[in-house]
């Protein structure tokens, strides 16, 4: 085997071990997914990357919502929970994990579990306008 080709190997084996350690979920927004369900036209998409050591980052969008605050809480869907880890908003629409988020080792079971969501919160919906549940991967 040549020097290329086992740098080559060296190098695929450590990307897919760095791919193994986290995963990407993309989560939709919609009223209809908040507890008890609300009537809005709001929505929200955007993608949270979770590592196996808890580690955080990602962000969101939202469209025809004011947000008055965003979190990640845990809690199954259809099920309300306690705050996980609260987002910073970045402009208008965004929200965004702080760098540095970690969840404890109980919620990243509850995210496994599937039950771990993300929540906007406006003025005229102060327990949540709208929410997307977090696909374990």
């Amino acid at each position: 085997m040549t020097d290329m080709s086992c740098r080559t190997k060296s190098g695929l084996a450590i990307l897919a071990i760095a791919l193994a350690a986290c995963a990407q979920a993309n989560v939709v927004l919609n009223g209809a997914s908040e507890a008890p369900p609300v009537n809005t036209s709001a929505s929200g998409s955007g993608a949270i990357t979770v590592w196996t050591d808890g580690t955080l980052n990602g962000s969101i969008t939202t469209y025809g919502v004011a947000g008055t605050a965003a979190h990640l809480h845990t809690g199954a869907a259809g099920k309300n929970g306690p705050v996980a880890v609260p987002m910073v908003k970045n402009g208008d629409d965004g929200w965004s994990i702080p760098h540095g988020a970690r969840l404890t080792d109980a919620q990243f079971q509850s995210y496994k579990n599937g039950e771990l969501y993300v929540n906007v919160h406006s003025a005229a919906n102060k327990a949540g306008e709208i929410r997307g549940q977090l696909k374990p991967w």
